[in-house]
């Protein structure tokens, strides 16, 4: 039985990992529209932040999940968003992704 369990725990917690995943990325948007709203006014804070969280390192993530707890935008964070948000990748997802209702 005490065997079971112990081998059942590692594939429990790797099961968990999407949803941990996706909770991080959530909490990340939190912590990353309002450097949006205030650094790029007019751009769609839905679409502009999946690609500032899509670009971002996993440690980014944490960090922005972090920030999010925090009352106010930390200096710190802001900067963190503006550095991924000018990455030539995020600027290509904003490009297709992020702007194309304002092309339409």
């Amino acid at each position: 039985m005490i065997r079971a369990a112990l081998l059942a725990a590692p594939l429990a917690l790797v099961a968990c990992a999407p949803v941990q995943d996706q909770f991080a990325r959530d909490a990340a948007r939190q912590a990353v529209r309002p450097v949006l709203a205030e650094r790029f006014p007019g751009v769609p804070l839905e679409q502009a932040s999946d690609c500032v969280i899509n670009n971002a390192s996993g440690a980014e993530i944490t960090q922005l999940a972090l920030a999010a707890t925090q009352p106010v935008v930390h200096p710190t964070t802001s900067a963190l968003v503006y550095e991924i948000a000018t990455r030539p990748e995020t600027i290509r997802c904003l490009a297709t992704d992020g702007l194309a209702p304002f092309l339409r």
